[in-house]
């Protein structure tokens, strides 16, 4: 019935958010020499700043390091100093350089996904660290095709889904964000495995799922309960 099944990167393949929650509490402390904090509202600018940047930087380390240099060059009133600029800098990289850590039972989920399913990753970010990622994660020998986007929406999966020459209708996406791997999927008429992860970017949780669209997802806590998430869907299907 599914002749396609997506998964998801970040925070659904491997750990990737609690590399950035560290960054930004490292950032908080270096503003906070500047600043007073309770006052500066720096979570809610810098969250302004890096939606604005998404349309000129993109996803990732690299899109987020340089909206930090900026909120803090404003919050600061420009007085920032180079070091504590550098420093925020030396953030950004060491996210590029966070080991690819899989999240417990993840191969093993994927790997009886694929025996009864094709399978695909399709995952946003930068096209650097998101290959790096690809490459040391182990798992992409398990996928027919890697998907690196710089945005999950319609017209996205649209496109993957034409060049498989597949109906909407029989693919299934799985992963942690209902903005970017659900609700877009859903929307094609496809349908979705959710499985949220303990910590989500304020960003992915602005979403636009409504009631009429449960039928057409289910949701998990842990890896290894997709494949059975996946046969309660098909079981949906038939009835």
């Amino acid at each position: 019935m599914f002749g396609l099944v997506g998964f998801d990167g970040d925070d659904t393949l491997w750990h990737s958010e609690g590399y950035f929650r560290a960054a930004h509490a490292e950032f908080e402390a270096i503003v906070g020499k500047y600043v007073d904090l309770a006052d500066a509202g720096l979570h809610e600018k810098l969250l302004a700043t890096e939606q604005r940047n998404i349309k000129l930087f993109g996803y990732g380390a690299k899109g987020m390091t340089l909206s930090m240099v900026e909120t803090a060059i404003a919050l600061t009133g420009e007085r920032i100093g180079a070091a504590d600029i550098h420093r925020i800098v030396g953030l950004g990289k060491a996210i590029l350089e966070h080991p690819v850590e899989l999240l417990p039972g993840i191969r093993a989920a994927v790997e009886a996904v694929a025996r009864e399913h094709p399978v695909v990753l399709v995952t946003k970010g930068d096209l650097f660290h998101q290959e790096a990622k690809v490459r040391a994660c182990g798992l992409a020998d398990l996928f027919r095709r890697i998907e690196i986007v710089s945005e999950k929406n319609a017209s996205t999966y649209a496109r993957v889904l034409g060049e498989f020459s597949m109906a909407p209708s029989r693919f299934v996406m799985v992963g942690n964000s209902l903005r970017s791997d659900i609700e877009p999927v859903l929307r094609l008429g496809g349908w979705g495995v959710y499985m949220p992860y303990h910590v989500t970017w304020a960003h992915e949780m602005e979403h636009g799922i409504e009631p009429g669209h449960a039928p057409r997802m289910a949701s998990v806590e842990v890896p290894a309960q997709i494949p059975g998430a996946l046969s309660e869907l098909r079981a949906r299907v038939a009835g």
